[in-house]
């Protein structure tokens, strides 16, 4: 009862400070994406030639229709309504001033990644190392035009070394490179990417709201209306593809905001932002020692064995009836991976404000990946109480029958693999 109380009364203080020009960004923001969505989406057969994903055979394709990738367009005209016509009257002039200059400049910096993944998304013809670049050059603008790179990742011993500029702005740009690459790659089903954003953004401003960043709420607001907006063409039915550019332009606004939220806000740790991160982060990260390390591949190829990828193959596609509407499947991995954004977020608000718990969370999430990622391969949670073998860091014993589910031996066989049991 009493847990119920406080939460109540949170939610109202929060609905109170959280006042009238929020909503009407949010709102703002929603309607011109949705609305530039159904353009896009009505004139697909003047553009479809060149805007459609035409390849449904690609390695890491599920889709069977051609869809338009321009999602993107309709997310960059949600915050740039925002900017121009949104209400930024909270507290004084000046701080609607702050926020206002800060969009346009984050807007600035987004332009290089942006650009990369609409003209991939148009021609498909941007060779994975130049987005990277792309991305590169826009955490490195990011860090001058706000300055603002990383004054501490809080870890012990290191954080001094922080305080050498060129470190300091180089561990950012990597940073947001990581994130802005992160939600590219969850971006493979209806509304994974979305959801991710509307969750993470919605943790992220409610940790300002905590912190009393007005200007981090403004942001989170602008990219979550038009998040929102995409999603009502995206989701279930799969209309419109946010492509890479919508993917590369959230992720970096994403990526920024947590950025901006430690730089701010001394009280809110590194850690407690990578808990709430920390899904599509790890995702990345595992992506790489998968392909580098245990295939030896490149570590940008495209593949069927990430976690969603897995858990729509192994799982949604034999326990999810796709009979009546075939997109169901599809739209049923979002759940998963919302659900555990969802309790993710909500376990950094509640116990992240310290930076051992806030790890402890992180550290958790890691554990759990490998752990449902090897559950998906192997097809069971296995019987061997070496943890080794439990998270797939080295072989089942011989000494128990081998289903032919026990190792990942090649992409190709990991790909024929059927139903989990």
């Amino acid at each position: 009862m009493m847990i119920e109380k406080y939460g109540c009364s949170i939610a109202a203080e929060f609905a109170k400070d959280i006042s009238s020009p929020f909503f009407y960004n949010l709102l703002l923001a929603i309607s011109v994406s949705l609305a530039v969505c159904l353009l896009n989406v009505a004139t697909e057969r003047w553009h479809g030639r060149y805007s459609m994903d035409l390849d449904t055979r690609g390695i890491q394709k599920v889709h069977k229709k051609s869809v338009p990738r321009t999602g993107g367009l309709a997310l960059l005209a949600g915050v740039l309504a925002v900017v121009f016509y949104g209400n930024f009257e909270e507290g004084s002039a000046f701080a609607g001033h702050e926020t206002r200059a800060a969009m346009i400049k984050l807007l600035v910096a987004a332009t290089p990644a942006f650009l990369s993944g609409v003209v991939e998304d148009l021609t498909k013809r941007v060779s994975p190392k130049v987005r990277l670049y792309a991305i590169l050059a826009s955490a490195g603008l990011a860090v001058g035009l706000l300055a603002a790179p990383l004054p501490r990742i809080d870890v012990w011993g290191l954080d001094s070394v922080m305080s050498v500029v060129p470190v300091a702005i180089a561990v950012t740009v990597i940073a947001v490179a990581g994130v802005t690459n992160s939600i590219n790659i969850v971006d493979g089903f209806n509304g994974v990417a979305g959801f991710s954003i509307v969750i993470i953004l919605s943790g992220m401003g409610f940790i300002a709201w905590q912190a009393g960043d007005i200007l981090i709420i403004q942001l989170a607001a602008a990219a979550i209306g038009a998040t929102i907006g995409f999603l009502m063409l995206n989701y279930p039915t799969g209309r419109l593809f946010m492509g890479d550019g919508g993917a590369y332009f959230l992720g970096f606004w994403a990526a920024e905001i947590g950025v901006l939220t430690v730089v701010r806000n001394p009280g809110v740790n590194a850690w407690q932002v990578m808990a709430i991160y920390s899904y599509p982060v790890i995702e990345v990260l595992f992506s790489i020692y998968r392909r580098k390390i245990l295939f030896n591949a490149r570590a940008a190829a495209p593949d069927r064995l990430h976690l969603h990828s897995l858990f729509y193959r192994r799982f949604a596609k034999h326990r999810i009836s796709g009979k009546k509407h075939p997109w169901t499947c599809n739209a049923g991995v979002a759940c998963f991976i919302a659900t555990w954004i969802g309790v993710a977020t909500t376990c950094s608000i509640l116990f992240g404000n310290t930076i051992p718990a806030a790890f402890a969370l992180v550290l958790i999430q890691a554990v759990l990946y490998i752990a449902v990622y090897m559950r998906l391969v192997r097809g069971h949670w296995g019987h061997c109480r070496n943890l080794a073998v439990f998270f797939g860091l080295r072989p089942q014993p011989r000494n128990r029958p081998m289903n032919g589910n026990d190792l990942v031996t090649s992409p190709r066989a990991l790909d024929n693999r059927g139903a989990i049991s």
